[in-house]
């Protein structure tokens, strides 16, 4: 009896730990951002503790896609993993405001590059009817990631300090490159690394073929931005003392249902599932708004994690199934500029919406939750094809 899907040969599993490795390196420093760089001097500045991110990953993304089908999926994943090794060392040693923004900036080159890369390497590797199973399984370790990052940096923070948390985060990173070392490149042509590749031509930033699911993808992630910059001051509000437990829990709820989620989306198609996502989110972001206790907190962070865990994978395999294989790399990126954006969009917005002021709290997540509603009647009016193919 098989236990193991057919596709989950040693380098799968290999990408999917140093998946692992990677997120839980950039996640475990997240909850404790907002009160570092209150200590530093910049509370007015926690909107950009994402959006700073978010945009170098958003600005890199034409490029790793551009490399990713040029040089190799490899050696764009090592790229991204690191900067996320470079960095983690120079958080305790620029440690005033500016010097802080400009690593949150240069960090975000980590997700810009990595994920783009392995997702194109998935993609390559796996059987069509299987994408949307692989992608919900490749992303659980992910998910994973970012479960245990900020719960082992909360406890870190907690019992040491938080330049230790630094230190461990960019060790964590190492060891996601050493795993990539371990795969074989599944390129078929692999080109000469070279300045030339660096200059991008208008058709060479967004693959207009995955347009719709990344614009539906942006609307999503508007609520993630916002949930990564005024959960953990909320959480303080709520008096909950571990910054990362609403991380920990969203990500553990979202574990499960990836797979399902996958699965369905090879059975009955991609839309019905991100349907499904955007109304999740909507009812998930309504709960937030009206939480008044840690155990409200809690439940909707789990079914903020449900809708999490249906759309990631989903629209993954949505993008794939949309793009020229030749192009599989830019199609990935494009999409992940997108996420970027959504998430970076919803950080800037939050940040400035909250305003250090508890009365905004409600007004914050119900905008997220509306945001989120666009999203649903958007997939209601597209008509959800009966196969889907990828062009070759």
């Amino acid at each position: 009896m098989r236990i193991l899907p057919s596709f989950f040969t040693l380098d799968f599993s290999l990408l999917c730990l140093s998946s692992f490795l990677f997120f839980s390196s950039f996640n475990m420093i997240i909850p404790e951002l907002p009160e570092y760089l209150t200590s530093l001097g910049g509370e007015d500045y926690k909107g950009f503790i994402i959006a700073l991110f978010t945009l170098s990953a958003g600005l890199s993304r034409p490029f790793s896609g551009k490399l990713a089908d040029r040089i190799g999926r490899i050696p764009v994943m090592m790229i991204g993993a690191s900067v996320c090794f470079v960095v983690g060392l120079l958080y305790p040693l620029l440690s005033f405001v500016s010097g802080f923004l400009f690593l949150r900036f240069a960090h975000g080159f980590s997700t810009g590059f990595t994920p783009t890369g392995a997702s194109a390497y998935v993609a390559d590797i796996v059987p069509y009817q299987k994408r949307g199973e692989a992608m919900g399984l490749f992303s659980l370790f992910g998910s994973m990631g970012m479960a245990a990052g900020p719960a082992i940096g909360g406890w870190l923070a907690t019992m040491l300090t938080i330049e230790t948390v630094f230190y461990v985060s960019a060790c964590t990173a190492i060891f996601s490159i050493l795993i990539l070392l371990k795969l074989k490149e599944t390129l078929p042509s692999k080109e000469k690394i070279s300045w030339k590749m660096l200059r991008l031509k208008k058709e060479e930033i967004i693959e207009k073929r995955v347009l719709i699911p990344s614009g539906i993808l942006f609307l999503c992630c508007f609520s993630f931005g916002v949930v990564l910059t005024i959960i953990p001051d909320f959480s303080v509000h709520l008096g909950v003392e571990n910054k990362g437990l609403f991380f920990g829990v969203f990500t553990l709820s979202s574990l499960g249902i990836r797979l399902l989620a996958g699965k369905t989306s090879d059975r009955y198609g991609r839309i019905p599932v991100m349907r499904a996502a955007s109304i999740t989110l909507v009812c998930a972001m309504v709960l937030v708004a009206l939480a008044e206790t840690k155990f409200a907190l809690l439940g909707s962070g789990v079914l903020f994690g449900c809708a999490v865990g249906m759309y990631s994978p989903t629209s993954a395999a949505w993008v794939v199934d949309l793009a020229v294989d030749r192009f599989r790399g830019r199609a990935l990126a494009t999409m992940y500029i997108f996420l970027e954006a959504g998430i970076g969009i919803g950080a800037l917005v939050s940040g400035f919406m909250f305003a250090n002021s508890a009365e905004n709290f409600r007004l914050v997540f119900l905008t997220s939750a509306g945001i989120a509603a666009i999203a649903f009647i958007l997939l209601l009016m597209i008509k959800s094809p009966n196969q889907l193919h990828s062009e070759t």
